[in-house]
């Protein structure tokens, strides 16, 4: 029972989507981490429609409404995350300083410049990628969500204790073999289908790992583990490493 209402629980945590349901217990929120990819193909699915949508308006405007609307869905949580941690790691001169800059809720110069950056990359590249932009963004918003699951299992949390991550971030490999198993499933029906090319798949999951461990790297050297903000910027450089990868495949002319 307790994985099954951690499917709520996942989207209760990571969007603003009303799931209703009881109230969700720290072993519930525990388990939420399993299912972050599934919570990240079903909004990859609804801002795959709003371009689908939209898309006579344009591929910038259609690509910029699905990013808002993702923003609007998930009330910018992970966009708050990389600005906090841009700010934390570029202005903080030693780690304890780095931690009173998290627990500022203002954003800075180093935070507000990534997160311009990250907006205009993410609407620039779905833009480039143009039909191929929705399912980009079905594979992307899924993929994204599984690296945080497996830092959370294998890097220690120097969360403060009451956040609102601290019963997330307990995640262990029973967890993570759930999160893998929804993305195994979404990239097979890709590649069985044909939708994209499998060497293209295994090329996606392979940069969505580097990126993780760079960002994991990164993390602990200036912190020592992990924190909810960090775990929000990395979906959210996966993300872009990610699209940024289909868009230089499609590029290419490769097929």
């Amino acid at each position: 029972m307790t994985v099954l209402r951690a499917v709520p629980a996942a989207f209760a945590f990571l969007t603003r989507l009303p799931v209703g349901g009881p109230a969700f217990t720290a072993e519930d929120l525990r388990w939420s981490s399993a299912h972050f990819p599934l919570v990240g193909a079903v909004l990859g699915s609804v801002l795959a429609g709003v371009m689908l949508v939209s898309a006579r308006a344009g591929p910038v405007v259609s690509a910029a409404l699905a990013v808002s609307a993702g923003m609007l869905l998930t009330g910018a949580f992970h966009e708050d995350g990389l600005a906090d941690t841009a700010d934390a790691l570029g202005g903080a001169s030693d780690r304890e300083k780095l931690f009173v800059i998290l627990r500022d809720s203002r954003i800075g110069t180093f935070g507000a410049a990534a997160l311009c950056m990250a907006l205009l990359l993410r609407v620039a590249l779905l833009s480039a990628l143009a039909g191929l932009a929705p399912l980009a963004l079905l594979l992307t918003q899924a993929l994204a969500r599984l690296p945080p699951v497996w830092m959370m299992a294998i890097l220690p949390s120097v969360s403060p204790e009451g956040a609102k991550s601290s019963a997330v971030v307990r995640a262990g490999a029973a967890q993570v073999a759930v999160a893998s198993g929804w993305i195994a499933l979404l990239f097979g029906a890709a590649a069985v289908t044909g939708f994209l090319d499998w060497r293209l798949l295994v090329g996606l999951l392979a940069i969505a790992g580097l990126t993780a461990v760079a960002c994991g790297v990164r993390f602990m050297r200036r912190a020592g583990g992990l924190t909810g903000d960090f775990l929000g910027a990395t979906e959210q450089v996966v993300e872009c490493t990610l699209l940024l990868t289909l868009a230089l495949w499609r590029g290419s002319g490769v097929r």
